[in-house]
């Protein structure tokens, strides 16, 4: 019986459906228990209760944000980052724990090209939930804006009558998309563009700057290949007026290769995590406990136990979450209908 628990993850985190736990289910019995009785502890980057596990536990840092892992506070970790490091880091983007966009997308240059032309009544699209990002994806806005009507089904300058219900509906009728990162990373590349290639859509990419290590750079635009933003907007133009080429980006597969497919990395995470949870919970201890180890979680448990380093993150994540409200209400007031949703194939 593996027990578990589940610290510092976002709000509506559910560890009974989180598809490792499934994984980790298939190795053993799995109790998800709290952080005092468990032994081994994933955790995430919205808290700090993670520093006072028990020394006896087995951590493993998960991310969906762009954050680095940290050993000396883990055993293990899964991140963005393209990192080396023995046993203890897989890379593993978030999207890869959506299966069923992963399929579409690995599929996506098999459906019939008339089918998906056909559905593409509207230019561009793009969903921004909140604008605590790099400006670029405002200036690729602007910049398209000037040439045909953006649509945005977010919060952000919501003008499609309100928030979409189903953003891969919404992208299905476009033929391009707006697809930013929150920040420029190597190895950060979120579902973003996944969802976007599953849709039929042709990204506007702009964000990690390794993407074409995994995904295939003739099925989209990619905003660092060019010297200015107009230079982008000129090749947007481009395809958009020549039929040929854009038929033949759509027809283009997503991946390099079958290296990044959904069925490799999951195998490869599979082999990740029964090397954590097979041995015996001594020989799965990588981190170090001793002497300079100590040192430094005890340090990292006095700064975030400082009723001031508690009291700032706590009004910032408050004035972060109150804006979100407002902005959602506002969107909701202000646009009583949605943008209708086309039937996809």
């Amino acid at each position: 019986m593996k027990k578990i628990a589940f610290v510092d993850f976002w709000g509506t985190f559910n560890p009974d459906t989180f598809q490792l736990t499934q994984m980790i289910r298939e190795l053993d019995e799995v109790e998800i228990t709290d952080m005092e009785h468990a032994d081994y502890v994933f955790f995430g980057v919205h808290g700090h209760q993670h520093w006072f596990a028990p020394d006896r536990c087995v951590k493993i840092f998960f991310t969906i944000e762009n954050v680095t892992p940290d050993f000396n506070a883990c055993d293990y970790a899964l991140g963005f980052d393209w990192l080396q490091y023995e046993d203890r880091y897989m890379r593993l983007p978030l999207y890869f724990l959506y299966p069923d966009i992963c399929e579409k997308m690995e599929q996506k240059h098999l459906q019939p090209i008339e089918q998906v032309v056909a559905m593409k009544q509207h230019f561009c699209s793009m969903t921004v939930t909140n604008d605590h990002r790099h400006p670029m994806f405002k200036t690729l806005f602007e910049k398209l804006s000037a040439y045909k009507k953006v649509d945005s089904g977010g919060m952000w300058h919501n003008n499609v009558g309100g928030r979409v219900p189903d953003k891969f509906a919404f992208d299905s009728c476009h033929k391009f998309s707006i697809v930013c990162e929150n920040s420029p990373h190597a190895g950060y590349t979120t579902e973003k563009i996944v969802q976007s290639l599953a849709a039929h859509c042709i990204p506007i990419y702009w964000g990690d700057p390794t993407v074409t290590r995994v995904f295939n750079p003739k099925a989209f635009i990619r905003v660092e290949d060019f010297q200015t933003v107009d230079e982008v907007v000129d090749y947007v133009k481009k395809v958009d007026n020549d039929e040929r080429l854009y038929r033949q980006m759509l027809q283009e597969p997503a991946l390099t290769d079958d290296t990044y497919t959904k069925a490799h990395q999951t195998a490869l995470l599979k082999a990740f995590l029964a090397n954590i949870f097979t041995p015996s919970l001594e020989q799965a201890y990588r981190r170090n406990r001793f002497v300079w180890g100590n040192l430094y979680i005890e340090e990292r448990r006095r700064q975030v136990s400082n009723p001031l380093y508690n009291m700032q993150k706590k009004y910032h994540d408050y004035v972060w979450k109150v804006k979100q409200y407002l902005k959602i209400k506002r969107v909701d007031k202000d646009n009583q209908q949605t943008f209708p949703a086309l039937p996809t194939q």
